[in-house]
């Protein structure tokens, strides 16, 4: 089937809606604005929903969740959910301002940010293109790829909503921002929630990011953030994405590094039945730095597609790279990375390294680490393992009294901390280490979704061992 007709009824429904309602789409009236909303229809009406004939789509199935009769929120939906019930059993200690979504629309809590008097802005995108047109103007629509992307092209041209966040220069904000984006319908939901975030000269930023459901409705999230860091900006970013089994959440992100610029971006997927993280990151500037990490725990018939390509567009850049998967039951994952290293970007440094356990002999895994390299003073690397768990450690753990299912659980605990550990929040990294344990143990429940919000469980087991001796 190709482009032009898969999942027609969407699609079809999808490009109704815009000619039908293109005035209440415009957030603004910048001319600009309006004409990338035309362009962008239009290259999705060319290309359509992608499908498994496209080789970067080969192994990721939209049809599973498209055909469903969704509805497309033109302004906030009434839902039967507390929020403040939902933000009010917060993490002891864990002290963070808290921006909540619902089904693609910012809902205002009336929660103030610390640091507003020195110009740090947190708000909805309609706020943002009101009051904040000169910023808007400078970057939105700027780094989000529109050609050969139809699911960007789409949220372009139909988003309304989103998260803005704006640092200005040589601010350090000490509050972690969170946003949550939560989803809940009577009816299949088909939400595209835009993001902008913005961080001025030597500014930083601590943010985290969660996806979650509040029941077992279908949804279909396609999600476009741009992220931009200026000369000498530093970004902590935590991506968690804890979806019901009947979702997909389509996640593009787009950061955008000038000279100096430091990011730490780290993808957790505990759960979903289809998720698909394209992550663009773009060094453009002398001695920026990212490090892209990710950790996915699938099982049933959860499907993850993790696509990384990193722009190394200048000289003196250096870039690492690391993914671990461990995959279950009927799980299936993709990875594909893809570093370039234009011509004139001399000295450069790029580390791309993908490693999986399958569980089960029907889980599956497709990963294409790949390097695309035109100069020549250069340092770069890339890999993939696939395989099970260790028999040998197995032996050893069985050895000393652990019965199977723990010494299995534990090896699998000590494969998934290497990424775990890497966040730099102490509190964040004891409450997803928490929350990985449970995955790990089936114990995941709904209460666990909203990965900050609700107080953990005590644990059943220790995991105080010393894995350098398996």
């Amino acid at each position: 089937m190709d482009g032009t007709n898969t999942n027609y009824n969407t699609r079809e429904a999808l490009l109704k809606l815009f000619d039908e309602r293109i005035a209440t789409y415009a957030l603004s009236d910048s001319p600009e604005v309006i004409t990338g909303r035309r362009e962008a229809i239009a290259e999705f009406a060319r290309a359509g929903f992608p499908h498994t004939k496209l080789e970067k789509w080969r192994n990721t199935d939209l049809g599973r969740v498209l055909n469903n009769g969704f509805t497309f929120p033109l302004a906030p939906l009434a839902a039967d959910v507390d929020l403040e019930e939902i933000f009010r059993c917060e993490v002891p200690g864990f002290d963070t301002y808290m921006v909540a979504q619902l089904n693609g629309w910012f809902i205002e809590r009336g929660n103030k940010l610390a640091q507003a008097s020195q110009g740090v802005v947190v708000c909805s995108m309609e706020e943002a293109f009101e009051k904040h047109a000169d910023l808007i103007a400078v970057h939105y629509g700027k780094y989000a790829r529109v050609n050969n992307n139809s699911l960007s092209a789409l949220n372009t041209a139909l988003a309304r909503d989103g998260v803005f966040i704006y640092v200005p220069d040589n601010v350090e904000v000490n509050e972690i921002v969170q946003i949550v984006n939560l989803v809940q319908s009577a009816y299949p939901v088909f939400v595209q929630p835009r993001n902008l975030v913005i961080l001025g000269k030597n500014s930083s930023l601590r943010l985290v990011h969660c996806d979650d459901s509040v029941d077992d409705q279908v949804g279909f999230i396609n999600s476009v953030s741009e992220v931009v860091l200026s000369e000498n900006a530093r970004l902590d970013h935590y991506k968690l994405q804890n979806k019901n089994d009947r979702s997909a959440l389509i996640n593009n992100v787009f950061f955008h590094l000038e000279a100096g610029a430091n990011l730490s971006t780290n993808a957790i997927s505990l759960n979903g039945g289809l998720i698909r993280n394209e992550v663009y990151v773009r060094l453009n500037g002398r001695g920026s730095h990212a490090d892209i990490l990710g950790v996915y725990l699938m099982d049933r018939d959860q499907h993850i597609d993790n696509q990384v390509f990193v722009d190394h567009a200048v000289p003196d850049c250096t870039s690492n790279e690391l993914f671990k998967g461990i995959l279950d039951d009927q799980a299936s994952g993709v990875f594909n990375g893809h570093i370039l290293v234009r011509k004139d970007a001399q000295r450069t440094n790029a580390y791309q390294n993908n490693k999986n356990i399958l569980i089960s002999d029907k889980a599956v895994i497709d990963s294409k680490p790949f390097l695309e390299i035109y100069a020549d003073d250069v340092k770069c690397s890339h890999g993939a393992t696939v395989g099970q768990l260790d028999s040998e450690a197995m032996f050893y753990l069985r050895s000393r009294g652990i019965s199977a299912d723990n010494a299995r659980m534990l090896l699998m605990y000590a494969f998934a901390a290497e990424i775990v550990n890497k966040i730099s929040i102490p509190k964040l990294k004891l409450r997803i280490d928490d929350l990985v344990k449970k995955r790990l143990r089936g114990e995941l429940s709904i209460c666990d979704q909203c990965v900050l919000h609700c107080n953990s469980r005590e644990q059943k087991v220790s995991f105080e061992i010393d894995m350098s001796k398996i």
